[in-house]
């Protein structure tokens, strides 16, 4: 099962080094990454791997897309790239989906700061994810190729993509959700505030799932650099 990697980026050259450090241990059979117009060292540390950067307009959704366009594999990975996944990543994603009945899914997630709340918030993002079958885009959603395209791919909306593409693909079969954890960086949580960033996280879902537009609630959920 040929897996491709498909990380959107813009200006992250703080972390890109080690979310691709990460993957050396698994190596995927690709490993593409898509920048969205960085203005930071981001494509500058990229060249120093095996890697194949396209360039498009920013916005996470398009990058995605344009990503999966390119790839190969017989499985998407979508990753961020403040995310590092774990060694047994790609063997654990070929294991839940040698079930023709899974048509893709997400994994466990840790956050990697030091402020004891954000274990607990690890936790529930994952038993929530868990039980409503669909994971946030820092849990590193994959799918199968064919799904993807029947899909259409990602909406291209400017939040939330990863929510709404979610809950469209658990219509379409079952939903492996790995116990294995991916580790993401907590500097939203650590930069706007533990309790702060949960109760914006809250209030912005709610709103989405009651109808609100997602250009709206953009603009209440800057970019963390």
């Amino acid at each position: 099962m040929n897996i491709s990697v498909i990380i959107p980026v813009l200006n992250e050259e703080k972390t890109i080094a080690s979310t691709l450090d990460a993957l050396a241990r698994p190596a995927p059979y690709e490993i593409i990454l898509v920048d969205g117009g960085s203005t930071d060292r981001t494509a500058e540390i990229c060249r120093r791997y095996d890697v194949k950067v396209l360039m498009t307009a920013p916005g996470r959704a398009r990058q995605m897309n344009l990503g999966a366009r390119d790839a190969s594999g017989d499985v998407l990975l979508f990753l961020h790239a403040d995310t590092r996944l774990p060694g047994s990543a790609l063997s654990d994603i070929a294991e839940s989906l040698s079930d023709s009945r899974y048509v893709g899914g997400r994994f466990d997630i840790e956050l990697d700061g030091k402020h004891w709340m954000l274990k607990v918030i690890g936790r529930m993002i994952s038993y929530r994810s868990r039980i409503s079958k669909v994971g946030t885009g820092d849990q590193a959603i994959f799918v199968r190729r064919e799904i993807f395209k029947r899909m259409g791919g990602y909406p291209e909306m400017p939040f939330m993509e990863d929510i709404a593409f979610c809950r469209t693909l658990k219509s379409l079969g079952k939903i492996a959700c790995l116990r294995s954890r991916v580790i993401t960086s907590a500097r939203r949580w650590e930069n706007d505030g533990v309790w702060r960033t949960i109760l914006r996280m809250w209030i912005l879902k709610l709103f989405y799932l009651a109808g609100v537009s997602p250009s709206h609630l953009k603009r209440f959920y800057a970019d963390t650099r």
